[in-house]
């Protein structure tokens, strides 16, 4: 199988590897299907734990990985100031997309417009990740260990994104959407790493330069999301269940990426 792998080109590697972590993505969202038989208690717990992810996920998936980049790059000096430039850029992204949608009266249901964000976030944190997978295979030498190591990435990013398509589907479903919009919705965050993956196996120099600054982006907005919107609406309805939530879904994703890292 990897013999035949290695012979194809880097845009069909990062395809079927990208198709896998949008499958995870999935699989994960289609446990809206069954949000509905949950109570009040255990769908709150939930939302907290989608927020410990998200900013577990910011540090561990996405910070600490375009730090080691830049580093690898010998840019050391300029690591500060890309983290940080990006993440504020994050952040604001989400600030600002929150007044537009009030402004044009998107989603005038506050509930309604705090799980768009949230899918806005989650997608924006998958681009970056799909662009990791395609610069992976796009940059293979034709070697068993580089491309061992491509399918590896792909599987521990496919494995982070199960909790992740939960983190889009259950509190949109929490919040007014209907199952299918929710599992839409929540698939649909995972499945642009496959567009990312490709573009990010045809333009490998290009996509490695900007991925720094994508990934702090991303974590900015999901930092930004997971402060203004999920915790304090889990928060609301009990801060014993809000810490539960939050440290579970933490714990979770940081064990994750530091076994698949």
């Amino acid at each position: 199988m990897i013999d035949w792998l290695i012979t194809q080109p880097a845009w069909l590697q990062a395809l079927f590897g990208t198709i896998f972590t949008w499958f995870m993505t999935a699989l994960g969202a289609a446990f809206v299907f069954i949000s509905s038989k949950l109570n009040a208690r255990a769908m709150n717990i939930m939302q907290g734990s989608a927020a410990g992810i998200m900013i577990a996920a910011s540090f561990f998936s996405l910070l600490l990985p375009a730090m080691e980049r830049l580093e690898s790059e010998g840019i050391g000096l300029r690591v500060g100031g890309v983290l940080t430039i990006g993440f504020l850029l994050g952040g604001a992204f989400i600030l600002l997309t929150d007044v537009w949608m009030s402004k044009i009266g998107l989603f005038s249901d506050q509930s309604k417009r705090s799980g768009v964000l949230s899918c806005f976030a989650i997608t924006l944190h998958n681009i970056p990740e799909g662009f990791a997978v395609g610069v992976a295979f796009g940059s293979m030498t034709g070697e068993y260990s580089s491309c061992i190591a491509a399918i590896m990435l792909a599987v521990g990013i496919g494995i982070q994104n199960f909790p992740e398509g939960l983190c889009v589907s259950v509190p949109l479903r929490r919040q007014g959407f209907s199952v299918g919009k929710a599992f839409f919705f929540g698939q649909f965050s995972g499945f642009v790493e496959v567009i990312a993956g490709v573009l990010g196996a045809i333009a490998v120099g290009l996509i490695s330069t900007l991925l720094p600054w994508a990934l702090a982006f991303s974590a900015g907005a999901m930092i930004a999301v997971s402060c203004a919107e999920l915790i304090p609406a889990c928060v609301a309805d009990g801060k014993r269940l809000a810490v539960c939530g939050v440290s579970g879904g933490f714990a979770l994703m940081m064990l994750l990426d530091v076994l698949l890292g």
